[in-house]
């Protein structure tokens, strides 16, 4: 069967000391400048930045600490866009290269100010800071929702869906369709939110049904890159889940997933291509 929708590669730079995954880390601006631009180089079509780690059990900081994190790397994005090879559009917007990793409304309109466009990349769709939707709908800013429950500290506890995971994600990005609509936000894509409060079999369920989302009219995004529903039934660590990442990866794109979320761009680039040969 071939496809002709646009997959794009969303390379995943994280400026916290939590982040899960340890290769992913950037200590600083200089760091965060070179990685962008090695997954520049690689073949990225997006780059996600974020400040503040929200995998299970993480511990929360607060929007000062968030900022702090990130901060004087968006600066540096800003300033040098185009020698981290991020083509710049619509007359200096980076609205479809960067998006931010966030759930506070404050953060946004901060990277906003320095920025211009970009997309906002929120975990809680809207439900962690009751201005985030209205700042998004006011700016006209593009929006990734996502499906969570809970916090980090007790996601896993809320893993009940009674109606089973498919239809109960899919019932949410119905409702969230709504609420978009009250707040002005058209330009958005939807997150099944693999590994946020769901079990391993959960994630896995899900996986299988996802198509059943797209009879919503959004892209989907799918960032499952060397989580605990590939490393963990492997008996591995997450840094030898890259095997596992990239075919999990092109099964998401059999099931109509449009962006990767990814720490390894070149890799799934080169999946993309093969993904390609034979739909395409």
């Amino acid at each position: 069967m071939k496809n002709d929708r646009q997959i794009k590669i969303m390379g995943i730079v994280n400026i916290n000391d939590e982040s899960f995954y340890s290769k992913s880390r950037c200590g600083n601006a200089e760091a965060t400048e070179k990685r962008i631009a090695e997954m520049m180089e690689e073949g990225a079509d997006m780059i996600d930045i974020g400040g503040c780690s929200t995998r299970p059990g993480s511990t929360p900081v607060s929007q000062e600490q968030e900022w702090k994190y990130i901060s004087n790397s968006i600066k540096l994005v800003a300033s040098s866009a185009t020698d981290m090879g991020l083509s710049k559009e619509k007359g200096g917007s980076l609205r479809y290269r960067i998006s931010v990793d966030t759930f506070r409304s404050e953060i946004v309109r901060r990277i906003y100010d320095i920025m211009g466009d970009f997309t906002v990349n929120d975990i809680s769709s809207g439900e962690d800071d009751p201005d985030m939707l209205a700042t998004v709908g006011e700016l006209h800013l593009p929006y990734i929702a996502m499906h969570k429950r809970g916090n980090p500290t007790d996601m896993q506890q809320k893993c009940d869906y009674p109606y089973g995971v498919v239809n109960e994600v899919h019932k949410y990005f119905s409702d969230f369709a709504e609420k978009a609509g009250e707040y002005g936000i058209s330009e958005y894509m939807i997150d099944p939110g693999f590994g946020f409060a769901k079990t391993i079999e959960q994630n896995y369920e899900l996986m299988k049904g996802m198509d059943a989302l797209l009879d919503l009219g959004k892209e989907i995004l799918v960032g499952i890159s060397r989580k605990t529903m590939i490393w963990k039934p492997l008996g591995i660590t997450p840094d030898e889940a890259l095997a596992g990442t990239c075919a999990l990866n092109f099964y998401s794109l059999q099931k109509g997933a449009t962006v990767l979320r990814v720490h390894d761009v070149k890799e799934a680039v080169q999946m993309k291509k093969i993904y390609g040969q034979l739909y395409f």
